[in-house]
């Protein structure tokens, strides 16, 4: 929102940027400080399009109906006057709501009725509008009834008004029409295309956040029904990693230097998910867990977990490099069944449960700081393809002794496939 209003304000010429700048105040919301700037864009522009109806009349020699246009136009500047001075938004709006209501039925009442004024009452219907923009949708309301009175009192004093109507000429007063026909669908139009393009925006901001909180295809299944969603999974690689030494390192920096070195970390994790076609579960302190194989199967799920294990020490180093904190990592790896699924109504989350969950994250637990350790069944899913060694049987917890491998990297002559992962996504 910020960035849009910069750049829509730098197109502006350099006065009518000061004006619509006027008032605002550097706290603002920045959804408020558009607000800002479009009221005082439209009360500007109004108040220069009364000009047209203050000669009209006035050539005519309709002094009285030339005034009203002209007090409405002093009325909007001083408004504007006192906005830019006082910076009392709320009355700046309401007044302008308050005289784009009135101003046009004085005027259509001063010309004798619909008729004779090419029904400029029209123009009244800006301040409903103009009331569900700037304030909301139920505030809105009352201007629309207080509109909807107006019309109905003009309707019911026509026929006292139209014998002393002004003798304008038709041709002024089928223009005029035009004008006001015209003039009130743009300014409809205009606010609706607001609306519309914000709410478009929503959306699409709304979908970003959905997709970094849940994978598209079960985001997708979110939003296409309601009800449980679990499914079973007979073959998924399961990924836990933890930063060894960060506890203590992280009672030694501040807040903002631990999440900042998390963030630093995981984005370079995540971006290694994505390379390899992985699926990121989430995070639980400075432990990291990621899948693959899920939500859409695919046959490699175990390579493409080892092929971003294999990167991640080493993405963790330059991160420590850049940021001068030595840390290392340690990584376990299972392969397996698993049930997947979102959990949550309000703060959701696509989890996985099942001894394969629970086995990789022994793994990591029992791990060497800067090793990958993987299971009997991993290193038999992984096949010829890389070079692992046989740690021995470990005493894990909850599992008792379990044959643990570790893995060391990819056999020479066997590249990484990533096109089979890639389509997965």
């Amino acid at each position: 929102m910020e960035l849009r209003f910069r750049r829509i304000r730098d197109r502006l010429p350099g006065w009518l940027r000061r004006l619509v700048e006027i008032g605002a105040d550097a706290s603002d919301p920045d959804e408020l400080r558009v607000r800002k700037a479009v009221l005082v864009l439209s009360a500007a522009l109004m108040a220069s399009l009364a000009l047209v109806w203050v000669l009209t009349y006035a050539a005519l020699g309709l002094w009285a109906s030339a005034a009203i246009p002209l007090v409405y136009q002093l009325a909007s500047a001083a408004s504007i006057y006192t906005y830019a001075r006082t910076h009392r938004y709320v009355l700046f709006r309401e007044s302008q709501l308050l005289m784009s209501l009135t101003f046009p039925f004085f005027l259509q009442w001063s010309l004798g009725g619909f008729e004779a004024s090419s029904a400029v009452g029209l123009w009244g219907v800006t301040s409903p509008l103009g009331a569900l923009l700037f304030v909301g949708a139920r505030q809105s309301i009352p201007w629309f009834v207080a509109f909807a009175g107006l019309v109905a009192l003009s309707a019911g004093i026509d026929p006292l008004l139209s014998p002393g109507a002004a003798d304008v000429p038709h041709g002024i007063v089928v223009a005029f029409f035009a004008l006001n026909i015209l003039g009130v669908a743009t300014t409809a139009y205009a606010l609706l295309q607001y609306f519309v393009r914000e709410r478009e925006r929503a959306q699409a901001k709304s979908e970003r956040l959905l997709l970094n909180v849940l994978p598209e295809p079960v985001a997708n299944r979110l939003k296409e029904r309601e009800g449980i969603i679990a499914d079973d999974f007979p073959a998924v690689t399961v990924l836990f990693a933890d930063l060894v030494g960060f506890t203590p390192l992280a009672d030694r920096l501040s807040a903002n230097e631990v999440v900042a070195l998390l963030d630093r970390v995981f984005a370079s994790w995540d971006e290694l998910a994505v390379r390899h076609g992985t699926e990121k579960i989430k995070t639980i302190g400075d432990a990291y867990m990621v899948a693959a194989g899920i939500p859409v199967p695919f046959d490699d799920h175990a390579a493409a977990i080892a092929d971003m294990a294999l990167e991640m020490g080493p993405a963790l180093a330059r991160c420590s490099n850049e940021i001068g904190c030595p840390l290392e990592v340690r990584i376990g790896i299972d392969t397996g069944p698993v049930v997947a699924g979102v959990i949550g109504q309000a703060k959701f989350i696509y989890d996985l449960w099942g001894d394969t969950v629970n086995t990789a994250s022994r793994m990591e637990s029992h791990a060497q700081a800067g090793t990958i350790q993987v299971t009997e069944r991993m290193h038999r899913a992984l096949g010829d393809g890389f070079e692992l060694r046989r740690r021995g049987a470990v005493e894990v917890k909850g599992k008792g002794e379990m044959d643990c491998y570790l893995l060391l990297g990819r056999r020479a002559g066997s590249p990484s496939k990533r096109r089979g992962r890639a389509a997965a996504r």
